[in-house]
């Protein structure tokens, strides 16, 4: 009976301790239950933060923050890379990647940087296959022979395991994400849909950012014609305003026609032009000949006087400036360099330049590059360059005033534009045409001009050229009172004052000075002494008559064609 008593008395202790390990087991049971549930409730509301927070994503910097502060809640990693396929589909290059660390010189992965990497390695095509995230040892992985360049520095940093995703956007693959760990075995099997979904919300904010990205990038381009086109506006009125009122280059000489010849040969190049020639010879003219005949012919012919801006603003006036570089620098302001891009850029006055201006326009023009005053930006010009000048400036050069690398650079194709006492006859082209247009502006109706008054402006040296003779001409209209200009009002200068400068001049005789006018008016006349342009009819006189007086002063041929 004694055993029976032991016996049943272990049972009820072996009962006893059945029961009570089968309650830890379910207190175990449901503990670990719980604690999935916590999990699974943590997982669910940071992925519902995410989400929420890569809605709002507008650039790189806040994704940046989504992934590296709200993911490191769900994953124990310690950095990160989001690369982009390259639009060659060829390569990649970093997008995102950890901000602390000083890629651009350690790994040469920054997004500032031109490094791309190939999509031809064993990584990239594993990632590009699979559906799901995958995990690489990093020391295996620098065992394969197609091992990506960039993954010595991440083993180098201690990083041993990284968890790798393809970013997708419309069923294409458009880049990668790296999770880079320092433990092995960091990642379950059961994170892998979790981080897959995450992957794909990460790949949409991409896209967005992109996106926006672009459509920035046209605001500002957008924006930057559209200030153009109002700094065009403005120069386009500043020149109807100002602009010298020819629209034709008029004449028929010799001389006009060698001109339009080196027009012709250089106008459909690129290639510098220096025009030179005294004032008023209409410089500006061939200038914009030029540009019309050019490949450049619909884009701006944009032009500065150098002699007509302060030298403290010329800078400015050729390539600009930024807000706030200089004293009464309001607001930001493009130069004419940046105004002619792709166009013509005319230099009126070249000689007028001062020495320091003269150095950063020569870079200019060697670099094809500016800077704007107070700016920071590099700007690529492409500018065709025709510079004009009244001054002798290998005169200047020799003087030092003007610099001698700047003249050969402009000096590529000269022009050189007579003055009008040598195109003597284009004069009465130019007087009927300037007679015409005048008589329209003001009003009159004068239409002709008579012999003696024409004389009169054969016979004029015009040390002011054709602006000169345009001037004459419309004060000459607004004095007369019918429709034939008779009279011209010609300023009261000695003529052989003019022609010559020197201090002390031989007192001529009467017989003298007839034969040195006669002589005069033969050499501007070219030997020619009847008909129309002839001496005889610049002198009022018969043609018989002046023969007579030819022979009777002993003027030669040679005499004539002596300048």
């Amino acid at each position: 009976m004694e055993s029976k008593g032991n016996l049943s008395e272990i049972q009820n202790q072996e009962h006893a301790i059945l029961n009570i390990n089968g309650e830890t087991v379910l207190e175990i049971e449901n503990a670990r239950l719980v604690k999935k549930l916590d999990q699974k409730e943590r997982e669910n509301a940071v992925l519902l933060s995410l989400s929420n927070s890569i809605a709002s994503i507008r650039n790189k910097l806040d994704l940046f923050d989504v992934i590296d502060l709200k993911l490191k809640k769900l994953f124990d990693f310690d950095d990160f890379v989001i690369c982009l396929i390259n639009d060659d589909q060829e390569t990649h290059s970093a997008f995102i990647y950890n901000q602390k660390e000083d890629f651009l010189k350690t790994a040469g992965i920054a997004p500032e940087s031109s490094k791309k990497y190939t999509l031809d390695d064993g990584m990239c095509r594993a990632m590009i296959s699979s559906e799901k995230p995958i995990v690489f040892n990093v020391e295996e992985v620098l065992k394969w022979d197609d091992a990506p360049a960039w993954l010595s520095f991440w083993h180098n940093k201690g990083i041993k395991e990284m968890i790798g995703l393809k970013m997708v956007d419309r069923s294409a693959c458009i880049g990668f994400f790296y999770l880079y760990t320092k433990n092995t075995n960091s990642l379950s099997n059961i994170y892998f849909d979790l981080l897959q979904g995450i992957s794909l919300q990460i790949s949409i904010a991409i896209s967005n950012i992109l996106a926006n990205e672009k459509i920035e990038q046209q605001l500002l381009e957008i924006n930057a014609y559209k200030q153009k086109l109002e700094d065009e506006k403005s120069y386009l009125q500043e020149e109807i305003q100002y602009k010298y009122n020819h629209t034709e280059i008029i004449g028929q000489s010799k001389s006009l026609k060698d001109i339009f010849h080196l027009v012709e040969a250089v106008a459909a190049t690129d290639s510098t032009v220096l025009i030179t020639g005294e004032t008023g010879t209409g410089k500006e003219l061939i200038a914009r000949a030029l540009h019309n005949s050019s490949l450049r012919s619909n884009e701006l012919m944009v032009k500065i006087n150098c002699a007509a801006i302060p030298a403290s603003l010329a800078e400015s006036e050729l390539f600009g400036h930024e807000k706030g570089s200089f004293t009464g620098a309001t607001e930001r302001r493009i130069g004419k360099f940046e105004l002619a891009h792709n166009g013509t850029l005319f230099l009126d006055e070249i000689g007028e330049l001062s020495l320091e201006l003269q150095v950063k326009l020569l870079r200019a023009l060697q670099e094809k590059e500016i800077e704007r005053i107070g700016g920071r930006d590099v700007i690529k010009t492409n500018v065709r360059i025709i510079a004009a000048t009244n001054r002798n400036l290998l005169k200047e050069v020799e003087k030092g005033s003007f610099r001698s690398d700047l003249y050969y650079r402009l000096n590529v194709f000269p022009i050189p534009i007579p003055p009008l006492r040598d195109r003597l006859d284009d004069i009465p082209h130019l007087t009927a045409f300037f007679i015409e247009r005048i008589s329209k502006k003001t009003g009159r109706q004068v239409n002709a001009i008579s012999k003696s008054a024409l004389n009169k402006l054969m016979l004029y040296p015009w040390p002011g050229n054709v602006r000169e003779l345009e001037h004459l001409i419309e004060r000459s209209i607004l004095l007369t009172s019918g429709n034939i200009l008779k009279e011209i009002h010609l300023p009261k200068t000695d003529r052989n004052e003019a022609i010559n400068n020197t201090d002390e001049q031989k007192i001529k005789s009467i017989h003298e000075n007839e034969r040195d006018h006669i002589l005069s008016v033969l050499k501007r006349c070219k030997g020619k002494i009847s008909g129309i342009g002839g001496a005889a009819e610049i002198l009022n006189i018969p043609a018989t008559t002046l023969n007579s007086k030819i022979k009777k002063f002993k003027i030669k041929r040679e005499h004539i064609l002596n300048k």
